[in-house]
């Protein structure tokens, strides 16, 4: 089985700095923060530059050239509403360490976004979900056929180039459904499908010496279940921890003394 993939979520337009940095297209800032992510552990780099409405294609190529330039051609993970920024993105997008990953489609209004990563020869990340949050598990599986059966018929190999979502949910408020979330990865696991999402959502809205605890809690037994990435902090650094830690337990990654550093 391959290592647990970490998608850096940090470089994002909600953030002051990379909204003032992409808006000015400075690249420091930018750069900075990819290469932090990229020394924590970081194996794909989420690019998420909003719905980029005015100029979002001129924005995406210029943020794909400056990163991966700048960062020994890192595989990107290009996330905006503008599906013709993620097509510019790709346009100019170095494939030597790997595919662009396209973030993201749904069963809902986004499911073409399924039809562009085929196009482009992409990986998509399929939110099992079509409006809101599902009521099941059941739902959740009947949304993950409709993109399934939409990306094998347009050529994508659902075991490689579609990673399925369950949709993390905020465990404040939520907190009866967080056990469907990892029963649903372990049924993907075990129908041979590599899985992801924004793992960080669980802990969104607790105090912020809470957050480390309940995300690297989190995505150790979503490894045990079956995940195979996840988009987070990787300057978390007991989250990153726990995630190698999980790899050397589930065989994944050989032990070392020094398996935290590597």
């Amino acid at each position: 089985m391959a290592r647990f993939e970490i998608i850096g979520e940090r470089i994002h337009c909600i953030s002051p700095v990379i909204r003032q940095a992409m808006e000015e297209m400075n690249p420091e800032p930018i750069i900075k923060r990819a290469q932090e992510q990229i020394a924590a552990g970081a194996t794909y780099i989420d690019v998420n530059i909003g719905p980029a409405e005015k100029n979002g294609p001129e924005l995406m190529k210029w943020a794909v050239t400056t990163i991966q330039e700048a960062c020994d051609n890192i595989p990107l993970s290009l996330d905006t509403a503008n599906k013709a920024a993620i097509e510019a993105g790709i346009s100019v997008y170095n494939r030597s360490k790997g595919k662009p990953i396209v973030n993201s489609a749904d069963a809902g209004d986004r499911i073409e976004y399924i039809d562009l990563a085929a196009a482009n020869e992409a990986i998509i990340i399929a939110l099992c979900s079509k409006a809101g949050v599902p009521a099941d598990n059941d739902e959740r599986m009947m949304f993950c056929q409709e993109m399934l059966e939409r990306g094998m018929m347009l050529g994508l190999d659902p075991t490689e180039d579609m990673w399925f979502d369950p949709l993390f949910l905020v465990i404040k408020g939520m907190q009866y459904k967080q056990k469907d979330v990892i029963d649903f990865i372990r049924q993907l696991s075990d129908m041979g499908f590599k899985s992801t999402g924004g793992l960080s959502n669980v802990s969104n809205g607790t105090p912020k010496h809470i957050r480390p605890i309940l995300d690297s809690t989190t995505v150790s037994m979503c490894i045990y279940a079956g995940l195979t990435s996840a988009i987070v902090n990787p300057l978390d650094q007991r989250l990153v921890e726990s995630i190698k830690s999980a790899d050397i337990i589930m065989n994944n990654s050989l032990y070392a003394d020094s398996f935290l550093e590597l």
